[in-house]
C-alpha cells in the first residue's frame, strides 16, 4: 500500500512541490498552491496541511516555501504536529527517529533538487526509535 502524503506550498516552493509529485510513486494530496507566479500566504497553506495530517487523512505532510522557516512555523502551531525543517539527510533521519516529525519541510530557495530526493526518500523510509525519545515527545505534546 502506498503511503498517503500531503503536500503543499506557497509560490515560492511551487517548482519543489511539482518536482517531488513527478518523483515519487506515493498517493499525493496536494493541498496547493497552483502556480509560481500568484503571490500567496504561506500560513494559509501550512495549516491547511498540519490540519490535513494531525485528522489522519495523510500518513505524512511535506510543507515548501522559500525558506522553509515560515511554513514550519506554521505548521508547528498545529496540535499533534511535529513539523521538522530539515536542510540534509542526517537532519531527516534524526528527527524520524528521535522526535517522530510527521510533516517535512524544505526550502527551494536554499536546497537543490538532488539534496530534496535524498532528504524525502530519508524522511519517509526512517522509523521512529521510540524508547526515551518517547518521554520527550510526550512532554511537547502536553
Amino acid at each position: 500500500m502506498k503511503l498517503k502524503v500531503a503536500i503543499t506550498s506557497d509560490h515560492g516552493g511551487y517548482v519543489l512541490k511539482e518536482f517531488l509529485k513527478d518523483s515519487f510513486d506515493l498517493d499525493w494530496v496536494d493541498l496547493g498552491t497552483d502556480d509560481a507566479k500568484t503571490s500567496v500566504d504561506y500560513p494559509d497553506f501550512g495549516h491547511a496541511l498540519a490540519e490535513t495530517v494531525a485528522d489522519g487523512d495523510a500518513d505524512y505532510g511535506i510543507a515548501i516555501c522559500g525558506t522553509g522557516i515560515g511554513i514550519s512555523i506554521a505548521c508547528n502551531r498545529h496540535e499533534n504536529i511535529r513539523a521538522a525543517l530539515c536542510m540534509n539527510t542526517t537532519m531527516a533521519r534524526l528527527t524520524r527517529e528521535h522526535n517522530d516529525a510527521n510533516v517535512l519541510c524544505l526550502g527551494e530557495r536554499l536546497i537543490g533538487t538532488e539534496a530534496a530526493l535524498d532528504i524525502v526518500k530519508t524522511f519517509l523510509e526512517t522509523e521512529f526509535e521510540g524508547g526515551r525519545h518517547l518521554r520527550r515527545i510526550d512532554k511537547i505534546e502536553d
